[in-house]
């Protein structure tokens, strides 16, 4: 029989269809990125609502949830990356979108807390989206292509956040839970869409045997270990999302405590953020490499990122908070520029076994920082306190990015630049 339009595990795509195949990504980190901005500007309302908690306990509640997220991307997105090495990207990627959309109706439905820790999971069980992009990318642009590439991810990202959270605040006027409804239909049509146009990209005669001790993070570390300059990268870009994951564990608590800003408004500051960063990496990252090489780039977005992240803590006011936006927008040069770097050093056949172990090492970060800030905040917010403070958390992340840019400056000042 051959009416099926599209079986899960496809053929490799032929050189001519390259571009095809990086539209088709770009699309489906997109509207991924939708799904996931909508919940954003709803979910302490929802903690509250849930947990019958205030505003400090629903922040130190949503970094646990985050932490449990990340923990289970920990652990699964390096297999997901090893099996996409050994099955091909295509039906990775399907089962991912899938899982997610299944996540969101979850937490639409969820009678309590626990089931909200039961979606979170799920979510990162199935986050492996992103690891499995970026093996599709690799499998299709040229070593020196890729810090473009790895860009325009960015700014597929940063685009899904321009819609998702401005799309999430207007729905959450309608009650916490409609976006979740959203989000799950949005993930479900994505993952149809796929099943008609992705391609598989990775061809037989590179693809490797799939061997457990490869595909956890632990063994990964030990891979790593064995390709010159990686590992070190990989310490630099650990420290960095240990930092940054200060946004996704306070963002929204941190707006509502310090500006009294709504479901709408909240949605709509994360809008504007994700514009901002789709313009930077987007439009300029590629003129950036050009002009200064990838690895003074991601300088420029470390020094940013410090910038910006000591900046927020204070702010005063929406202008005041914009303003620092545009000096953020930079750091999002930082991580496809280090993945550029470092997919440089690795062989064809073990890209997503890279990708694999790259989100492995900073999602223990964020799982760290995301518990760290968002109990910084909680303290510093705490019924009863003398002295409030929503920006501490803020300050403290500024110190750790950093901390991050002397280690990248230390540890890569030998290479060729």
């Amino acid at each position: 029989m051959t009416s099926d339009p599209a079986p899960l595990s496809a053929q490799p795509t032929p050189a001519g269809r390259s571009r095809h195949a990086v539209t088709f990504v770009l699309i489906t980190v997109f509207l991924d990125m939708v799904g996931f901005g909508i919940i954003m500007p709803v979910l302490p309302k929802l903690i509250e609502d849930v947990g019958h908690v205030g505003i400090d306990r629903a922040a130190a509640i949503g970094g646990w949830m985050f932490a449990a997220f990340s923990l289970a991307q920990f652990f699964c997105a390096p297999l997901a990356g090893n099996l996409a090495d050994r099955f091909g990207r295509r039906p990775l990627l399907l089962l991912a979108i899938f899982g997610l959309g299944a996540d969101f109706l979850l937490s639409a439905l969820a009678p309590n807390l626990e089931w909200l820790f039961v979606g979170r999971v799920l979510a990162g069980v199935c986050g492996s989206s992103w690891v499995i992009a970026n093996a599709f990318i690799a499998d299709v642009t040229a070593p020196e292509e890729r810090a473009k590439a790895f860009g325009l991810m960015g700014a597929a990202f940063g685009l899904g956040f321009v819609i998702g959270p401005a799309l999430g605040g207007l729905l959450g006027e309608f009650g916490p839970r409609v976006p979740f409804y959203v989000a799950a239909a949005v993930s479900m049509i994505n993952f149809v869409y796929g099943w008609f146009v992705l391609p598989e990209t990775l061809a037989p005669e590179n693809r490797r045997p799939f061997e457990l001790w490869r595909a956890n993070p632990f063994g990964a570390f030990r891979v790593f270990a064995t390709y010159p300059g990686v590992l070190p990268m990989c310490l630099v870009l650990g420290m960095f999302f240990f930092a940054t994951s200060v946004y996704p564990a306070i963002w929204a608590f941190w707006g509502i405590a310090r500006f009294g800003w709504s479901e709408g408004m909240v949605g709509l500051t994360l809008a504007i953020f994700g514009l901002i960063m789709a313009g930077f990496q987007g439009g300029l990252t590629g003129r950036f490499v050009a002009a200064f090489g990838e690895y003074r780039t991601a300088l420029i977005g470390l020094v940013c990122a410090v910038l910006a992240c000591t900046g927020y803590g204070f702010a005063t006011g929406l202008s005041f908070v914009v303003v620092l936006m545009l000096v953020h927008g930079p750091e999002g040069f930082v991580h496809p520029m280090m993945t550029a770097m470092m997919s440089k050093k690795v062989p064809e056949d073990a890209q997503g076994e890279l990708q694999g172990g790259i989100s492995a090492i900073t999602n223990i970060a964020m799982l760290a920082g995301t518990i760290v800030f968002s109990q910084i905040f909680a303290h510093f917010m705490a019924e009863g306190r003398d002295w409030q403070s929503p920006g501490m958390a803020f300050f403290v992340a500024g110190a750790f990015i950093l901390v991050a840019l002397v280690m990248f400056v230390a540890l890569t000042r030998r290479e060729d630049h």
